[in-house]
């Protein structure tokens, strides 16, 4: 066999560095048996022997020596003594010859049909294998450096260079990147489009802050600290609800780390994203009241059947809840699988009225008086003593009784 037109036909392939030697050979020998089927009809009688390392391959033809003038049904199974000698002396009749095919054998144009088809299939396999290789990927983060940005998405290059896609939709609504920089993401997803690998990348998905939190926390690495459940608002708000299986750990001191140290470098890149670290629990009243931090609850109503709870809370806690835009509400909703409304809890507050609706009973220059030391409201007049009110005011003793009964009179008729 002429090595040397076999070796600058197929030794480019040896450089393929995602295929294994195995898969290597065992594609080089369909695409030359596909060859010898076309030519001799069958590739039994054949051995081929690949050396990958090389670029280089062998192949040897097996056939049955028979006696001269005897009948040969398939010269490329049988070969008659005369000839089979002409090879290697020493051969005897029921014996079988092995000799080497030539490529030229094969002619110029079968070996560029066979350098094509093995182009091709290599190329299938090195997709193949990059499908695989980020299929068992999903969910890690990888590093890519930006190649191309366009309006819907960015093309990305990871270090072996592979293309890797972020789209719009998945990067933080503060992002900017431009050619050259690196972003780290994680991998959402891999399909195939069209024999292509395609594979999406994402910042926003909740497994970004869910490998973020494992890479800075060595306690959820080891498996001590649990990550239950995380909801995202990307670039805006967080929250992460975690459990440990050590009661010596405390799962969110140890999330957030010592005055922030761990949660910090997260938050960085996310964006300033607000991340809510929440000890998790299988009360789900506890549970919805976390979810609800910094708000404290009052108390609330459980609707197990509607998935559904009314929280209730003092009117200066209803906006805390609430947090801007509805974020805070719409992310505890999320977090606990309930549907969460908030009232404002109002039956156990003490009802106080202004001075200036007593107005038509007491004078307007006593209002002013006692309005002047800061008692804008009943309960605050009826908070200080008589002594007291009458050395802070101009008002006279009498006076002072007067307001206080007509001030006592209002809260007795709004208690009945």
């Amino acid at each position: 066999m002429n090595a040397i037109n076999l070796i600058e036909s197929f030794s480019e392939f040896k450089d393929f560095k995602n295929i294994d030697r195995p898969t290597m050979m065992k594609v080089l020998e369909e695409v030359f048996k596909t060859l010898l089927r076309k030519k001799y009809g069958t590739d039994e009688n054949f051995d081929i022997i690949v050396n990958p390392e090389k670029g280089d391959l062998e192949i040897w033809r097996r056939r049955m020596i028979v006696e001269d003038g005897a009948e040969i049904e398939d010269d490329n199974l049988e070969i008659h003594y005369t000839d089979a000698i002409k090879i290697e002396p020493d051969f005897q009749v029921g014996e079988e010859t092995f000799e080497a095919v030539e490529m030229v054998d094969f002619g110029r144009r079968a070996v560029l049909a066979a350098r094509q088809t093995l182009s091709s299939r290599v190329l299938e396999l090195e997709k193949d294998d990059i499908f695989k290789k980020y299929v068992d990927r999903v969910g890690e983060i990888i590093a890519g450096e930006v190649y191309q940005v366009w309006k819907r998405e960015m093309l990305l290059i990871d270090d072996e260079g592979n293309e890797l896609i972020l789209p719009k939709i998945d990067q933080i609504p503060s992002d900017f990147f431009k050619k050259g920089d690196v972003v780290r993401a994680v991998v959402k997803k891999v399909e195939m489009r069209n024999g292509n690998p395609i594979i999406v990348i994402s910042r926003t998905d909740p497994a970004f802050l869910a490998k973020l939190l494992e890479l800075e926390v060595p306690e959820i690495f080891d498996g001590l600290i649990v990550i239950k459940n995380i909801v995202r608002e990307p670039g805006e708000r967080a929250k992460v609800a975690v459990e440990s299986y050590d009661d010596r750990i405390d799962p969110v001191g140890a999330c957030v780390g010592m005055k922030g140290s761990r949660i910090h470098g997260i938050v960085r890149e996310l964006r300033n994203e607000n991340i809510d670290i929440i000890n998790y629990t299988n009360n789900n009243n506890l549970y919805i009241s976390r979810s609800l931090s910094p708000a404290k609850i009052s108390y609330m109503e459980i609707n197990e059947e509607e998935k559904r709870v009314s929280v209730y809370l003092k009117p200066d806690q209803v906006s805390l809840a609430i947090g801007r835009g509805g974020l805070n509400i719409k992310l505890a909703s999320k977090l606990t699988g309930y549907e969460i409304d908030v009232f404002r809890d109002i039956k156990d507050e003490e009802v106080d009225i202004e001075l200036d609706e007593f107005a038509d009973e007491i004078e307007g220059w006593v209002l002013d008086e006692l309005k002047a030391i800061g008692c804008d409201t009943a309960k605050a007049v009826l908070a200080l003593s008589e002594s007291e009110l009458v050395r802070r005011t101009d008002l006279e003793e009498e006076t002072i009784k007067d307001v206080r009964k007509i001030l006592e009179a209002e809260f007795e008729e709004e208690e009945k």
